[in-house]
């Protein structure tokens, strides 16, 4: 079945949060291909005597319809971005065949039928405004064509026509505001979801499968460009004690802080990750070892001044910083940071406070 849907949708992928626009974009495609067979069918079949001739400009109307929707598939499929104006154009050329079809077919006594399932497809692909405007256009459109028309509906019949659309209008206009009210409110809870799922919930960082998975794929990006990359790991000095002298309050006041004052030292496009208990790693994207080792003492520097108060007792805190590069091509960020654990403990042992890299490769 996959086959059929990369046939027919194109080779697409919606993240979780464009499922609504997924739906209008399967939805325009399957209208459009519908449309498209089904005209072409019924004009071949009408031209071998199956199926009754309609007028001549009709005929033609059917056929270049067909046409055009078979057209703007080719040019939606595959491109979610084209969504909004391929479904207007689509609209558009729907609407004249239909009113074609409404003034010239005027013995299908039931034809006002496609001004509802129209209507209906509106409302579903471009919303409320464009459909509330569309069954007004069409009511209109209904009311001045009857007078040209061979055989007019009567008096009776288009009032049953209009209170039918005004009510089938009310209905699509009530469940398409409910559905898109839910939409939000379900994306939002998947993204509130996503977001706990993702984060440390004590510092609001990224926890560390979700900062190994981001990594790994910036990875990819990188080596796809040639882009050089490196790695930090922090480790917080004397935590534990810390934890021990004034409580693990404290000690989670502390990993709040510093927490906050990493991600103020950083770029958008670097990423962190808290990946022990007191223990954070950032990846650094487009930066050689230098580069890293200078944004780490940058680092190391602002925990230590930063401004910490348990109850009114002042506390200082430090870092031991180790910084290590790519210098291999296969390498994981489990790699890379494995390196970077290795200099941070180098600089313990030289003392703390300090950052160590690895040059190596």
């Amino acid at each position: 079945m996959n086959w059929l849907a990369k046939t027919v949708f194109g080779n697409v992928d919606f993240p979780d949060s464009e499922e609504h626009l997924e739906f209008k974009y399967q939805l325009m495609i399957l209208i459009q291909v519908f449309a498209g067979i089904t005209s072409t069918l019924f004009v071949g079949l009408a031209q071998v005597g199956v199926f009754p001739r309609f007028h001549e400009i009709q005929m033609v109307v059917i056929f270049v319809h067909a046409i055009l929707m078979f057209v703007l598939w080719l040019i939606l499929r595959g491109r979610k971005q084209l969504l909004l104006p391929v479904t207007y154009f689509s609209v558009l050329i729907t609407f004249l065949d239909i009113s074609s079809y409404f003034i010239l077919v005027d013995n299908d006594n039931v034809r006002v039928l496609w001004f509802l399932a129209f209507i209906s497809g509106v409302y579903l692909l471009l919303g409320l405004i464009a459909g509330a405007v569309t069954t007004l256009v069409c009511i209109a459109t209904i009311l001045l064509a009857n007078s040209f028309v061979a055989l007019p509906m009567s008096p009776n019949s288009i009032a049953t026509t209009v209170m039918s659309m005004f009510f089938f209008a009310i209905l699509h206009h009530a469940y398409t505001k409910r559905s898109a009210h839910f939409s939000t409110r379900l994306k939002d809870s998947n993204e509130r979801l996503r977001h706990m799922a993702t984060r440390d919930m004590l510092t609001n960082v990224l926890n560390s499968h979700a900062y190994y998975e981001v990594s790994d794929s910036q990875i990819q990006v990188a080596r796809r460009k040639g882009a050089p990359y490196s790695v930090l790991f922090i480790d917080l000095d004397h935590f534990k004690s810390i934890n021990d002298t004034h409580g693990h309050a404290a000690g989670d006041i502390v990993l709040k802080s510093v927490a906050d004052c990493l991600s103020g030292s950083l770029r958008s496009s670097d990423v962190l990750g808290r990946v022990g208990g007191e223990e954070f790693s950032v990846f650094l994207p487009n930066t050689d070892v230098e580069g890293a080792a200078a944004l780490a003492e940058s680092i190391r520097t602002n925990i230590e001044m930063l401004p910490l108060l348990v109850g009114e007792q002042a506390l200082r805190i430090t870092a031991s910083i180790g910084v290590a590069r790519c210098h291999q091509s296969h390498q994981t960020i489990l790699d890379i940071q494995k390196q970077a654990d290795q200099a941070m403990y180098r600089a313990k042992a030289e003392g703390r406070n300090r950052v160590s890299s690895i040059h190596e490769g």
